[in-house]
């Protein structure tokens, strides 16, 4: 069995990408979720070169250290909280990540802050502004659904964060032609 981590895994669409990249390689896996990968069997350095090749050429990366495993874990997991678990937003963001990476808070955040030269709150708060930008392109919400949602304890907090990340207000953002989403793998 062999485990590969893979950066920039964000959505269902890329586990579904990926895992087509590694049945063409003719690798079984056991399991293809966000930034992970379970092989059944060892995986040749050939396979690995051509694994890597593939990845690369649609955005992808393989990774090899422990940090920056670690720091694409706690990505995976912000990103899978905010844009597919909508409902266990209520919980503690710091006590989320402690007890699914098994490891102390101020050792994740020093370690996130270090690499990714923000903090794990910041980007947290990018990925809601973009789930919050998500959903006003839709426009079947109220900024008050929108924001029961994504946790916010009332629609003046949301709306003064979004503000002070994106420079316009919800309703502005709305309103104009150019609706500047980021993906959010570039966050």
């Amino acid at each position: 069995m062999t485990k590969l981590y893979i950066k920039n895994m964000v959505c269902s669409r890329c586990i579904m990408v990926v895992k087509s990249e590694l049945d063409k390689l003719g690798l079984q896996t056991i399991a293809v979720e966000l930034g992970e990968v379970e092989l059944q069997n060892e995986i040749s350095e050939n396979h690995k070169k051509a694994l890597l090749q593939n990845l690369n050429a649609i955005g992808f990366d393989l990774m090899d250290d422990k940090k920056s495993k670690t720091i694409e874990k706690i990505k995976t997991l912000i990103i899978d909280l905010v844009h597919h678990k909508n409902n266990e937003l209520k919980i503690n963001l710091s006590d989320y990540l402690v007890q699914n990476l098994n490891q102390d808070y101020s050792t994740l955040s020093n370690l996130f802050s270090e690499i990714e030269n923000t903090t794990i709150e910041k980007y947290f708060i990018s990925q809601k502004i973009e789930k919050v930008k998500e959903l006003l392109v839709y426009n079947e919400l109220s900024l008050s659904e929108i924001g029961d949602i994504l946790n916010y304890s009332n629609v003046a907090h949301l709306s003064n964060q979004f503000k002070k990340i994106t420079g316009f207000t919800p309703t502005q953002f709305k309103q104009s032609k150019e609706k500047n989403r980021i993906q959010i793998e570039n966050l």
